[in-house]
């Protein structure tokens, strides 16, 4: 799969608000540390694509993951029955992204970073991000981090697979 360079450029600025099913979720972007992570991650949010996903892993301790647009036909309970038969996580919005950890200089999975999750392949990531619940140091060296929540982590700690994604909003971004 070809790698997409995203056009948005990133000013440092933007903040996501993950508005989900349990609430909303704000997260300062990290434009300067991971440009094409975050570039990546606004102009999908800009073009509605995350909006009625369902996140579709949950891992107590671990993390929440969505936005695999595979979720989108789907029921919560859909999601949650019968998900991997149905391919959730495995999506992508038809291309991928080049890999940042290994040039972020704050690539730190602290609890309620966001991160881009990927397949064996470390340029595989397109659309599916995950939230940590707790700090996870072990993904420091392989996933990109592109965000850490500012605001909802008790929203977070409450999400489940089969939760909805209602829109994802960027706010501060460059016109």
């Amino acid at each position: 799969m070809a790698l997409y360079t995203p056009e948005y450029q990133p000013t440092g600025e933007e903040i996501a608000v993950i508005n989900t099913s349990k609430g909303p979720i704000r997260v300062q972007l990290a434009g300067n540390d991971a440009p094409i992570h975050v570039g990546n991650f606004v102009e999908l949010a800009q073009k509605g694509f995350y909006d009625g996903l369902k996140f579709h892993r949950y891992v107590p301790g671990f993390v929440i993951q969505g936005g695999c647009p595979n979720t989108r036909d789907l029921t919560p309970e859909q999601v949650i029955k019968e998900g991997s038969r149905r391919g959730c996580g495995m999506g992508n919005p038809g291309y991928s992204i080049k890999e940042e950890f290994t040039t972020n200089p704050n690539n730190s999975h602290e609890d309620g970073a966001l991160a881009m999750a990927r397949s064996m392949d470390p340029n595989s990531a397109g659309s599916q991000f995950y939230l940590c619940l707790g700090p996870q140091h072990n993904l420091d060296s392989g996933y990109t981090v592109f965000g850490q929540t500012i605001e909802g982590k008790d929203v977070i700690g409450q999400l489940r697979a089969g939760d909805v994604i209602e829109s994802v909003v960027i706010e501060n971004a460059a016109e």
